[in-house]
């Protein structure tokens, strides 16, 4: 529905007007510029109106940006800070519209949309009659235990004149892949990370 001008609210508020001299039509009448008052704050009211659905969408969002990241809890622990506008209402509208899932297939997605190509390892406990010779022995433990198999990372190893003390001895690992595979993950599961071969 488009918005209606001040113009148009007056002639609205005109037509509902009973005939006569008291209440006339004419455009210099004391009445007619109470009615431009009225119709030019309807008006206003009508396009803030109009804003509010924009504001209603993240992605269209301008006034509520910040509401809408409160909400969302943006940036969160594995999320950068947006610079842009533009950026912050996509993360927001992201967030939203993220479905989540349990599955082997939701978890390969969600690494393909970070930029990773993964394979997931799913453990199942050693079983006479259903197990054959060369599975893993593998106990009840490893029921909720899955690995995310990704290419090779680089490995940081402490320099002497470049790291300081306290830093590992060795650190590797993905940050932006693991932090959301973590933090998505059911909570009953316990995920590793597999690089390389």
């Amino acid at each position: 529905m488009d918005r209606l001008t001040a113009d148009q609210y007056r002639n609205q508020l005109t037509a509902l007007v009973p005939p006569g001299q008291a209440l006339t039509d004419q455009s210099d009448s004391s009445w007619q510029q109470l009615l431009q008052a009225l119709a030019e704050e309807y008006a206003r009211l009508d396009g803030r109106l109009h804003d509010l659905v924009k504001e209603g969408n993240p992605e269209s969002t301008n006034e509520l940006l910040t509401d809408w990241e409160r909400l969302l809890d943006l940036p969160g622990p594995c999320d950068t800070l947006p610079e842009t506008i533009q950026e912050r209402r996509l993360a927001a509208h992201g967030k939203l519209i993220r479905v989540g899932g349990a599955s082997p297939a939701y978890f390969i997605e969600l690494a393909e949309s970070l930029g990773y190509q993964v394979t997931i390892t799913e453990y199942r406990p050693f079983r006479a009659g259903f197990s054959a010779a060369g599975d893993s022995l593998t106990n009840e433990e490893w029921l909720h235990h899955w690995m995310v198999n990704a290419a090779a990372t680089a490995v940081v190893e402490f320099s002497a004149g470049q790291s300081a003390a306290g830093e590992p001895v060795r650190n590797w690992g993905e940050d932006q892949l693991e932090c959301p595979v973590e933090q998505l993950k059911p909570a009953h599961t316990v995920v590793n990370f597999s690089y390389g071969e």
